[in-house]
């Protein structure tokens, strides 16, 4: 049973952008980061964790991996904004449209780089 591109892409991507969180957690712990940058810390781990999921995405499509990228960004976006409005209450905002955009793009890019890849 071949497994759905959007599906493994998504799990990869979630993967990704936990670990990135916590690891940026730990660092602001053990270091002196400051939290007036985070957004830009919270927008890298989106973008590469998408990059990452459109790769898996792409690879696991074998053809379209723009297509399947990009519609995985979009989902990402959906998702990571429908969690942010239910628990903190977060409108549509330029930021989260900007959220929509960098991962849209890096999926559909991370999809581009995954259907060259060898299975």
């Amino acid at each position: 049973m071949k497994q759905s591109p959007l599906f493994s892409g998504l799990m990869v991507a979630m993967v990704f952008m936990l670990l990135g969180t916590l690891l940026t957690s730990l660092l602001m712990l053990a270091t002196n980061l400051q939290e007036n940058s985070l957004y830009s810390y919270t927008m890298s781990i989106h973008g590469i964790a998408m990059l990452i999921g459109g790769i898996t995405a792409g690879k696991r499509s074998g053809s379209k991996g723009w297509y399947h990228g990009g519609l995985l960004g979009m989902v990402y976006a959906c998702i990571v904004w429908t969690i942010g409005f239910l628990a903190y209450d977060i409108g549509l905002t330029t930021q989260v449209l900007y959220l929509v955009v960098l991962t849209t793009i890096s999926g559909a890019l991370g999809g581009m780089l995954g259907i060259h890849l060898k299975k």
